[in-house]
Formats: C-alpha cells, structure tokens, sequence
C-alpha cells in the first residue's frame, strides 16, 4: 500500500528514487564539509540516506515506509519519525541536516526549530530557492512547474528566520553530469526529461493537470528532434556548470 507523507506520495514516486535521485560527490562535499567536525548527525527525512556522510554516526528520521525500505544496507535503518517532533533531546547531538525534503514537511518552521533544538552545533539545509526556478529552460515548455513548484517550497527567508542570527545562505553550482537527478540536474541532457522514470523521481510533475507533462514532451520531443531547441538553448549542452535554484543554507 502506498503511503502519503507531505504533499507526495512516496509508495508512488519513491520507486525511482535509488536509481535516478543519487548523492553526487561534489554536492556532497558542500554539505559534509558545512558539517564542519560533528560525529554525530540526525538527518531529517533522510529518504534513501543521499548526501549521508559515511565517516561519522547518522541518525536518519524518515516517516515513508516506502523510502525506508530502499535504504542500502551499509546505512543505518531509518527510525520511524516526524521533523515536527524529532525523538531526541536538547543539544544531544552535534548537527543536524536536512537534503531536498524541507518542502515535503507539513510545518517547515517547526521541523527547523525542531533540529536547532537537538543539535549542538550547525544545521545543514539542501533546497531550493522557488524564486529562482524560472532560471531553467525547462519552465518555458512547462510553465505549470515551475508554478507548482515555487509554491512548495519555503521562502529562504523563513528559513533563516527560523534558524536564527548568523545563518548562512550559498548558491550550489550544478556540475553538468550531476548524479542527482533533480530537475535542474539534466540542464544540459535535456532527452532526459523524455524518460518517464526519471520525472517519477521528481516529485513536482505529480501536480500537474492531466495531460500536461504528455503535451510538454511532445513539445521537447519535437524540438529536439528538428533541431530548435539546440538553436535556442544548446550552449548549455557544454556549460560546465548551471547556478540555478539549488541552495545550500547553514545554521550555526
């Protein structure tokens, strides 16, 4: 049986996940070295442990079972649980990280107040700025996304504002073969977007109307295929990297 957690259901879209949504290392080394010198992490809605740093004892929080079970064996089961009420107390572990998942959480600021409350020292936030998602090609043949999108994510002001003075905000630059195959990731492999299972690995096409994707990669099809796309957008094809909405955010 699927299982809805958020505004996704994970039983649904959770199944491409491990194949196409994995850690790329220079993300990775964003975000482990924000960590600065913790040895113990909680990683909330820690789905399948991407960007979970393997040289320091993680305590995953995940609520779908659907993504608990593609954890890797090498990783540490996920414990059943909520960002709002995170099962450990004050100050009892040294960071706290959050990868791509604030948008799925009922109450963003309590899940945030929620890590500053467990962790000692900094609080390490992946996600994505909606202000800036119109910064990729693909939102000219489906507008509706980028629509659907923005509003789903928390406005990196009320994040901030919920992890206190001092917090810090950084672009993350998207190498062009970025292994995470979040929508921005395939700025430069634009036929990837034709295959079903990488947008099943990209929760944001679950809310569009019918019929909508369908007539947007007929579209993409088509002009790929008769050349007009590489006219308008092909230099990104060898663009090293693409700053777009991608935010790393660090409390301290």
């Amino acid at each position: 049986m699927s299982q809805v957690m958020g505004d996704t259901d994970y039983g649904l879209v959770g199944e491409s996940y491990s194949r196409v949504r994995r850690t790329d290392p220079r993300i990775a080394a964003l975000v482990h070295d924000a960590l600065g010198d913790a040895r113990t992490v909680v990683n909330v809605g820690a789905g399948a442990g991407s960007y979970e740093p393997e040289s320091r004892h993680v305590l995953p929080v995940e609520p779908s079972s659907a993504m608990r079970a593609q954890r890797p064996a090498h990783l540490a089961p996920a414990i059943h649980g909520v960002a709002e009420a995170l099962p450990f107390d004050d100050d009892s572990v040294d960071a706290a990280m959050a990868m791509v998942t604030l948008h799925q959480w009922p109450d963003p600021v309590a899940g945030l107040r929620e890590m500053r409350r467990v962790a000692r020292g900094p609080v390490v936030v992946l996600t994505f700025d909606g202000d800036e998602l119109g910064r990729m090609w693909l939102m000219d043949y489906v507008p509706e996304l980028r629509r659907a999108e923005a509003g789903r994510y928390p406005a990196i002001k009320t994040i901030t504002d919920a992890l206190g003075p001092g917090t810090e905000v950084h672009s993350v630059p998207i190498p062009i073969d970025c292994v995470d195959g979040f929508t921005e990731a395939f700025y430069a492999r634009p036929e990837s977007f034709l295959d079903p299972a990488v947008r099943r690995a990209q929760s944001a096409w679950t809310f569009l109307e019918p019929g909508v994707a369908e007539r947007a990669m007929a579209e993409l099809e088509a002009d790929l295929t008769s050349g007009a796309w590489d006219e308008k957008y092909g230099s990104h094809r060898t663009q090293p990297e693409f700053h777009g909405a991608v935010r790393l955010i660090v409390g301290n």
